[in-house]
C-alpha cells in the first residue's frame, strides 16, 4: 500500500464485503466485526475480528479474503501478500465478547 494511502480503506473493503456498504445502520447483517490495521513503512497489517453462527463461518473468512485479494477500494489500492487464520488475543476478549452480544 502506498504510504499516503489511508489504511481505513481495507477496513471499508471487508464491510463491504460483509455489510453490502461502509456505511449502514447497525447490526451487521452477517457478522458484526472490527478490522484494525498497522501500518509499517508501505505494509499494512490487517486483523478482523468477528462473531457469527458456526455454520458461516468460513463464508465469513472468504468474503474478508475475497475482498483483500481484490487489492483496491475506491483510489487506494493494495497487494495482498498472505491471509492467515489466529486465535483471539487476550487483549481482544472485551472486544470480541461485545462482537457476540451485537
Amino acid at each position: 500500500m502506498e504510504r499516503d494511502a489511508d489504511p481505513a480503506a481495507l477496513g471499508a473493503a471487508v464491510t463491504v464485503a460483509l455489510c453490502g456498504h461502509w456505511d449502514h445502520p447497525p447490526p451487521c447483517p452477517l457478522a458484526p466485526h472490527y478490522t484494525s490495521t498497522a501500518r509499517d513503512g508501505d505494509v499494512v497489517r490487517v486483523r478482523t475480528l468477528f462473531a457469527c453462527e458456526p455454520d458461516q463461518e468460513n463464508l465469513v473468512r472468504e468474503r474478508i479474503h475475497t475482498a483483500l485479494q481484490a487489492g483496491a477500494t475506491g483510489d487506494v489500492v493494495w497487494v495482498l501478500r498472505g491471509s492467515a487464520r489466529d486465535e483471539v488475543r487476550e487483549a481482544e476478549h472485551s472486544h470480541a465478547d461485545r462482537l457476540l452480544q451485537s
